[in-house]
């Protein structure tokens, strides 16, 4: 019974620290970040903007004000759920590709490029794929979970992040209701 109740002590100790800790990067890191003082990647918030390279090399400005909707999802090639993903977010941008600006981001530094590659090949993305391959980006939105995704409204506001999979149903409510 002391064994239970020592290692349950621990735990809790170590649930303590891990909730410390995150509490400490959660406000230090949007001052590091080069967005500015007030970046926080979640709904409610200004984006950051940023310029990546595409799979052919050529830049993209994201999270910038616009005309449209942004959606932008940062996915990697070794990620099951991005798999399960890929088809609604082609059919997507088929059905929606007037009405959003759809971005692709992969995670490069925590993915191969050339599986990148591949696996835009294979789900047949007409879409842009940004490169992120020195990871400033999926690290300044705080992307640690695949696929995550954001909803951008064109005065450069997150509308929504969404961590994981939902279904393309709940995808077409959510760009019906921030278009």
């Amino acid at each position: 019974m002391k064994n239970v109740i020592t290692l349950f002590i621990v735990a809790f100790l170590f649930a303590g620290l891990a909730v410390y800790q995150y509490a400490q990067d959660d406000s230090t890191s949007a001052s590091e970040s080069s967005a500015g003082d007030n970046f926080k990647p979640k709904a409610g918030f200004q984006a950051a903007s940023f310029e990546l390279p595409a799979l052919d090399d050529k830049p993209h400005e994201v999270g910038a004000k616009g005309t449209k909707l942004t959606f932008l999802n940062f996915w990697a090639s070794w990620c099951g759920p991005c798999e399960l993903e890929a088809p609604d977010l082609q059919k997507l941008h088929e059905n929606y590709g007037d009405t959003i600006a759809m971005y692709g981001v992969n995670s490069t530094k925590y993915d191969k490029e050339r599986a990148a590659r591949k696996f835009v090949d294979d789900h047949g993305f007409t879409f842009p794929i940004l490169m992120d391959r020195t990871g400033e980006i999926t690290d300044q939105y705080k992307v640690n979970l695949y696929p995550t995704t954001f909803l951008i409204d064109n005065e450069g506001i997150i509308r929504e992040r969404i961590n994981g999979v939902i279904t393309y149903e709940e995808w077409e409510r959510l760009i019906k209701k921030w278009s």
